[in-house]
């Protein structure tokens, strides 16, 4: 489709780039997760192209999203600047792993990153009241925040600092690697690992993503494996996307939305492992 006409196949990212910006910003799993599946598998996009693209895509609605929500007092900054050293790190790792991995292994990693992540985000979150004492690490790094509840200010103590840059490794390792911006998995190592509220842990993951995912855009820009033609294109649609989805979230009914839409991710993840297993192996 590419080579036969180039102005529907960008007609064609744009328009997918503006529904995996919208599903991405009303249910927080970030646009790569429809946009990589859908460059690679339907239009045939090079894997590591689709990831590079996404990456600079997650950057910029990051910082769109920030822009709107930089003055949130639900957002803990000290935890996400803390976080973000191990998370930087490890994208930056993740994306040097990327340059050197096949596309095929990189299609099956994601794959089963889609299946991590539709487990992560059905969940069930644990709200019920939490009096944790104050830990070392955060009483030295002022990492303990107030959350803004319907009983008023609650003091929260941030739990197992060391398990929670271990996670946060991950992410930044999947991230860098498969160009997602691995929100689950920063919310899973706030709010399982360090014990802090759901909403706060959703709302500091969204201005993490896009540091993370710059951390690892640097290494693909580096080895010029950013494809303008094909991250034009979705930078054009993907944030007009998130903006509206945004806009929708107050609006719908985002749990019957969300069921539907880890059915979808479940079903691409299958069809991601199964292609790359196939291609790897033949």
């Amino acid at each position: 489709m590419q080579a036969t006409d180039p102005v529907l196949f960008d007609l064609i990212i744009i328009a997918v780039s503006i529904a995996s910006g919208c599903f991405g910003a009303m249910l927080g799993l970030g646009g790569g997760v429809i946009l990589i599946p859908v460059l690679v598998s339907v239009l045939g996009v090079d894997v590591k192209s689709a990831i590079a693209a996404s990456l600079v895509a997650v950057v910029t609605t990051s910082g769109a999203a920030a822009l709107i929500r930089g003055r949130d007092s639900m957002s803990n900054y000290r935890v996400g600047v803390t976080l973000e050293v191990a998370a930087g790190l490890g994208a930056i790792a993740g994306a040097v792993l990327a340059t050197l991995a096949p596309g095929d292994v990189l299609t099956m990693l994601f794959g089963v990153s889609l299946l991590a992540t539709g487990a992560l985000s059905w969940r069930v979150v644990d709200d019920t009241e939490r009096v944790l004492p104050q830990t070392w690490w955060g009483r030295v790094l002022q990492l303990d925040g107030v959350e803004e509840t319907k009983e008023g200010l609650k003091v929260y103590h941030v739990q197992k600092v060391p398990v929670g840059l271990g996670v946060m490794t991950i992410a930044g390792l999947l991230s860098g690697m498969l160009g997602i911006g691995s929100g689950a998995y920063k919310v899973l190592a706030m709010d399982t690992c360090m014990r802090i509220p759901f909403r706060v842990s959703t709302i500091t993951s969204n201005f993490m993503i896009g540091i993370t995912a710059a951390s690892g855009v640097m290494v693909y820009l580096r080895d010029g494996m950013v494809d303008p033609t094909i991250a034009g294109p979705v930078l054009i649609g993907i944030v007009p996307g998130a903006m509206f989805g945004s806009w929708l979230v107050p609006k719908i009914h985002v749990s019957t939305l969300k069921k539907i839409f880890l059915v979808v991710i479940v079903l691409v993840g299958l069809q991601m492992m199964l292609k790359g297993g196939r291609e790897l192996f033949k």
